[in-house]
């Protein structure tokens, strides 16, 4: 990985106290770097960041279509959900329309919900958790259903899979990039690896869909929208994917990853961001993506949303606020200026 940049700072009264160092690039899809910070040609693995490129062959291929995913499931099925019953019941009732059972045909593997009352509830019951409250559950259940569709077998995850040998295909054509290797995600799929400015570049061409084009160009768009539109299945109550969609009104679809990658999808800009911390740190990844946001002008820098990623207080203990982070001038100071380009088009909204 390349030199990274100071990208966020931690300040506990008047000193300094940490910084966040890290990569940072907004893609314009008419092909230009419209802004970088550290190197643009650094290799990632964008981990959850990516699950709408995942989710591609699933629109593309006619599954979705074929067994009538709405626009809630296709925003699950790039999911990184709190596993609460808004979430679980929706993969349970997917998986059973398909005729799956959830705990034979999912591969994900268990881990307790992030939603702190669906965890209590199992708690109370004596129950424990199942894949279904795995993070990635919509994701897989995407798999399956494309599984179904391609009449492949069960182990969706294999490199040599139909489903996955689609993902590759559709990641590497969408980043305009061979993918120099690969990782085991949490979930135990494969996850890509591509530079920095490959990921922005993809963010940026689904910027750019309008849903009156091709194969492509209409999946794009229907995930850009589901994404948009149902920000509480993307994430879940009180996570940065979910307030920041909501607090810009289904103008951006933005998505979090594991280890600190964070990308953005700008449809009025036509812009993509990706935003990787070289130490995970994912307060300032949600730091790094939120200013951004601001300074292309599509986040209110006021709103309660932007002033709680970007210049969150520290509390102690007793509430005492100690400190506040903060990004840096080369990050805060930068602002896009929509007179220094012009575009012919005419973009739908996402949430039309």
């Amino acid at each position: 990985m390349g030199q990274a940049q100071s990208l966020v700072e931690i300040w506990r009264g008047a000193i300094c106290e940490s910084q966040h160092r890290g990569h940072a690039v907004i893609w314009d899809s008419g092909g230009d770097i419209v802004a970088s910070w550290g190197d643009p040609q650094a290799v990632i693995l964008p981990r959850s960041s990516c699950k709408m490129l995942q989710a591609l062959p699933l629109v593309e291929s006619g599954a979705a279509d074929a067994f009538g995913l709405d626009e809630a499931r296709l925003a699950l099925s790039c999911a990184s959900h709190q596993g609460a019953k808004v979430h679980t019941d929706m993969v349970r009732t997917w998986l059973d329309e398909l005729g799956l059972d959830p705990e034979a045909a999912l591969r994900c593997g268990s881990h307790e919900p992030y939603d702190k009352q669906t965890a209590n509830d199992l708690i109370r019951a004596g129950q424990t958790p199942c894949q279904v409250h795995n993070n990635c559950s919509g994701k897989h259940s995407g798999f399956l259903t494309l599984t179904r569709h391609l009449g492949a077998g069960p182990e969706y995850l294999d490199l040599d899979h139909p489903v996955q040998r689609a993902v590759l295909a559709t990641f590497e054509e969408a980043t305009d990039e061979d993918s120099p290797g690969y990782g085991i995600d949490g979930c135990s799929a494969p996850n890509h690896a591509c530079t920095m400015t490959g990921l922005a570049r993809a963010m940026a061409k689904f910027s750019a869909a309008t849903g009156d084009g091709d194969v492509r160009d209409k999946a794009m768009f229907r995930l850009t929208r589901a994404m948009a539109t149902h920000p509480v299945l993307v994430a879940g109550e009180g996570k940065a994917c979910t307030n920041l969609m909501r607090a810009m009104e289904g103008r951006v679809a933005v998505k979090t990853g594991a280890e600190a990658v964070f990308v953005a999808i700008v449809p009025e800009r036509r812009m993509g961001v990706a935003v990787k911390i070289e130490d995970g740190g994912t307060r300032a990844a949600e730091a790094v993506v939120t200013q951004i946001l601001v300074g292309l002008g599509v986040l209110d820098a006021n709103h309660p949303a932007a002033v709680q990623y970007t210049h969150g207080p520290i509390l102690n203990r007793r509430g005492i606020n100690t400190g506040h982070m903060k990004p840096v001038e080369a990050l805060a100071g930068w602002s896009f200026s929509s007179s220094s380009r012009s575009y012919a088009f005419t973009q739908r909204p996402l949430t039309s």
